[in-house]
Order: structure tokens, then sequence, then C-alpha cells
């Protein structure tokens, strides 16, 4: 029986990410909380995958 974490779902475009992390800092005002600290890091490595990932397919 496969893990929960072997299923991944398929990257999201960086516009989509991008797009995440501007909602926040707006929904947020510019003040993050811990918890809404994390769940901007965590975007942020994501973003950068996607961008990555985005200019491999490009090149």
């Amino acid at each position: 029986m496969a893990s929960f974490s072997s299923y991944r779902r398929p990257p999201r475009s960086a516009a989509s990410v991008n797009a995440d992390i501007r909602a926040l800092w707006a929904r947020t005002r510019g003040r993050l909380s811990a918890d809404e600290r994390t769940a901007y890091e965590h975007l942020v490595v994501e973003w950068a995958a996607a961008v990555r990932g985005e200019s491999r397919r490009a090149a």
C-alpha cells in the first residue's frame, strides 16, 4: 500500500503561486502571524520551484 506522501499533486504555475502570495499579503495587510509566515515561506519555496520548472521547459 502506498503512503499518502507518495501521491503528489501536479505542480502549480509560478503565476498561480504568486497570486496566492499576493493574496496572503493583501489579506494580512503586510503583517504576518507565525502561522502566516510559515505559509508564506512554503509558498515562496513552491514559487521558486515553479519558476525553475518553467525555465527548464522553456529552454
